[in-house]
């Protein structure tokens, strides 16, 4: 029954959900934009840093989008080149997917080969950014 009541939900209103997504990015985007989280004790520490010691592939993606918010792509790309770079990349996909719910374009379709690369960069950047050779790359 509640599947019915939100499936009718997205058929009356498509605009409903990119909408919410948009807000929650918004409020987040400003929460960060707000609150240094170089700060000790306003953000939770990364579990995998805590655990193992490691830098996951998002470690220092909070502090890169505080400077972007702030207009310090140096600094940005210095805490996560990956984060950086995958904002423009999850902006394009939210107006595609905004779009097709408006009911403009064809469904997505991901290619096997897409979803494999983007799984090898994320690897890669992780093992690269635990490296001597990566310490660049390192949060």
């Amino acid at each position: 029954m509640i599947a019915t009541a939100a499936a009718e939900v997205g058929v009356r209103r498509p605009w409903l959900a990119p909408a919410l997504v948009a807000a929650g990015a918004l409020g987040a985007g400003l929460y960060v934009a707000a609150v240094d989280p170089s700060e000790a004790a306003h953000y939770p520490t990364c579990p995998v840093r805590a655990l193992t010691g490691l830098a996951c592939p998002g470690c220092g993606s909070t502090r890169a989008m505080h400077a972007l918010a702030h207009l310090d792509l140096g600094a940005a790309v210095g805490f996560n080149v990956l984060a950086v770079v995958a904002l423009p990349v999850l902006a394009f996909m939210w107006f595609r997917w905004t779009a097709r719910r408006l009911g403009h374009g064809a469904p997505p379709r991901a290619a096997p080969r897409a979803i494999w690369i983007l799984a090898a960069v994320v690897v890669g950047f992780t093992v690269l950014r635990n490296l001597p050779a990566g310490a660049f790359l390192s949060p």
